[in-house]
């Protein structure tokens, strides 16, 4: 695809991102492969001048990975416009793909300046909180379901909103095996899953996108937060209401979905 091409149509899908609105689905050249969806994603990121609040690690299912041939999760970056508190409103459209409950981090500048690949006997220096946090997934495309990453990491990593519970300040715990547990009372919806469905751990995830971040020379010169993927896989919207996630040890957060 020629570099023009491929400017208008990544201007279409940002207009898409600012705006709210729904365009036509990417062309598969964009969506096929990772890496050039990947390269797609950043080009779109380019053109967005509001304030960066963190980044998301998406795909990070194993069972999905194999599925779909993957070696790897991708990360994508998550705009202030779409982090809300837990309990807020979200709209959603035919082009929602669902919900998830995840493990959040909240990351020190200082990583940035940090020398060295980050491994998980030094990662703990860098993590100043941990929270719940409940992401809503989507497209800005009129399509459905998922046949590639390329699919999602083309598409702003398909984050539509994150809502965030209460803080803690981080310590260790077993976070590779926490009961999770997502639910809408009013029409009898309930998922339950377990940190272990993310990549390993949460915290692996959360290795998997600063490594990521440093061999892009990415630089937010502030705190920043890190969504690790979803502990019960994407649970489908089956009606509006409250949606409840609670992570044992950690704590709930909260959207309605309207």
């Amino acid at each position: 695809m020629n570099k023009n091409l491929k400017n208008k149509i990544s201007d279409k899908l940002v207009n898409a991102f600012l705006k709210n609105k729904i365009v036509s689905p990417l062309p598969q050249k964009i969506t096929k492969k990772l890496t050039v969806a990947d390269e797609f994603r950043k080009l779109c990121e380019s053109k967005i001048k509001e304030p960066v609040i963190g980044f998301k690690a998406g795909g990070t299912g194993i069972p999905v990975m194999k599925k779909l041939k993957e070696k790897e999760p991708f990360y994508a970056s998550i705009y202030k416009r779409n982090f809300l508190k837990s309990g807020k409103k979200v709209k959603i459209n035919k082009s929602t793909l669902g919900i998830e409950l995840e493990v959040c981090y909240l990351i020190k500048k200082q990583f940035f300046s940090s020398k060295g690949k980050i491994t998980m006997k030094n990662i703990a220096k860098y993590i100043s909180h941990m929270a719940p946090c409940i992401e809503v997934v989507g497209y800005r495309q009129k399509k459905k379901g998922v046949t590639s990453f390329g699919d999602l990491a083309s598409d702003f990593g398909a984050n539509v909103k994150f809502l965030i519970g209460q803080k803690k300040k981080y310590k260790k715990i077993n976070i590779g095996n926490l009961k999770t547990i997502i639910s809408n009372k009013k029409i009898n919806q309930t998922v339950s899953g377990n940190t272990g469905a993310v990549y390993i751990s949460p915290l692996n995830s959360l290795r998997f996108v600063l490594n990521k971040l440093k061999k892009d020379k990415v630089d937010l010169n502030k705190d920043f937060y890190v969504f690790t993927g979803s502990t019960v896989g994407v649970v489908p919207i089956l009606g509006k209401g409250l949606y409840a996630g609670k992570i044992d040890k950690l704590g709930s957060a909260k959207a309605i979905i309207h």
